[in-house]
């Protein structure tokens, strides 16, 4: 049994049977939100930012929302694959505190992770903008409106029920509650239109660097909104997988090269909210040019609970963080085989990919 398999659009599933997949093809790198289930993915990306893209030439983007721009945020700095060791080592160990009833200190959960940040970047910012080929996208989500301009204690409740209920209507009217927020290195243009969402991009600079990566990991009741990042509009930014959970966008109106996507599943759910929206799950003509690499859900129940590390871990295993540090370490290292079969994999002349559902 195959640990790793390999999902594509149509014509990146042309190119795939061609030359096979080759670094000089990648022109955008996509990073998923979805917490620890990133974890699985540590030794792949240590092997495609450590080895396999290190001899690129070409320009780059690296496009994520929340655990997936941190990831790519890490592949920017030197030494890419013990930066992201070292982000997989912090994410286990991380002793966030709780409530009486179990649920999550918001403010003292943000002020942790922000001092994270700041030891994995602070002094380092200029490695991630001044990279001789990667351009670095972090995916945001503003809060319009008088409920989710700014964070309250009553108004965010309400103003997420709002967005909520608008999403089962129409993705695009959430825009009403909700808007994009793109904080992307403006050496060169993201190579494909972001027109299907309301959006607005913003210069990423050395003092927001760290602050718009944790906005976009700031995910809405669990840690708390960023407010008003230096060189972007003033308000609540969070999480940017709510608007952008998996960053289905239109890579099809690339005018050349693929997409490399490392992920957790074959599916891209558009947004967070999308979740239960099975309908909006499939894939479109937007993927075209998307090769998602995945681990086999055959392979997936080998693991520690016969699942991927989710959040659900931090309830189920309690207090007992020494036995979540060790099954998540165990699935991380049972991972190190989706980077061996990816290396099989990127040496073959031809591959035969899988549709992407």
């Amino acid at each position: 049994m195959n640990a790793l398999q390999v999902h594509a659009g149509a014509r990146a599933r042309e190119r795939l049977r061609e030359h096979g997949l080759r670094p000089e093809d990648v022109r955008i790198v996509a990073g998923a939100a979805g917490g620890p289930k990133g974890l699985v993915l540590n030794p792949l990306d240590r092997l495609i930012f450590g080895q396999w893209l290190a001899g690129s030439t070409h320009t780059i983007h690296l496009m994520g929302a929340s655990i997936g721009a941190w990831r790519l945020a890490c592949a920017t700095l030197h030494d890419p694959a013990r930066a992201l060791e070292r982000l997989a080592e912090d994410y286990i160990n991380e002793r966030f505190p709780t409530r009486p009833d179990g649920g999550p200190v918001a403010r003292q959960m943000s002020d942790t992770f922000a001092e994270r940040l700041r030891e994995h970047f602070e002094g380092r910012e200029l490695e991630a903008l001044q990279h001789p080929r990667y351009r670095l996208h972090v995916f945001t989500s503003l809060g319009r409106g008088p409920l989710l301009r700014r964070e309250g204690r009553v108004r965010t409740p309400l103003g997420y029920l709002g967005a909520f209920t608008t999403n089962l209507l129409s993705r695009r009217a959430m825009g009403g509650w909700l808007e994009r927020v793109v904080f992307s290195d403006m050496r060169d243009p993201l190579p494909l239109r972001l027109h299907d969402y309301r959006t607005r991009q913003v210069p990423l600079l050395a003092q927001n660097l760290s602050p718009s990566v944790l906005a976009s990991c700031s995910i809405p009741f669990v840690l708390a909104a960023v407010h008003d990042i230096p060189g972007a509009p003033a308000g609540a930014y969070w999480d940017g997988g709510i608007t952008d959970y998996h960053l289905h966008l239109d890579y099809a109106s690339m005018a050349d090269g693929l997409v490399l996507y490392p992920h957790f599943q074959r599916n891209l759910v558009p947004g967070w909210l999308d979740k239960g929206l099975r309908h909006r799950h499939r894939a479109s003509g937007r993927l075209a040019n998307v090769v998602v690499l995945a681990p086999n859900p055959d392979w997936v129940k080998t693991l520690p609970n016969g699942k991927l590390p989710d959040r659900t871990d931090f309830k189920a295993y309690g207090t007992d963080h020494a036995g979540r540090g060790r099954d998540w370490r165990r699935a991380m290292a049972m991972s190190e085989r989706l980077a061996e079969e990816f290396t099989a994999l990127a040496a073959r002349p031809s591959i035969e990919a899988l549709p992407l559902a």
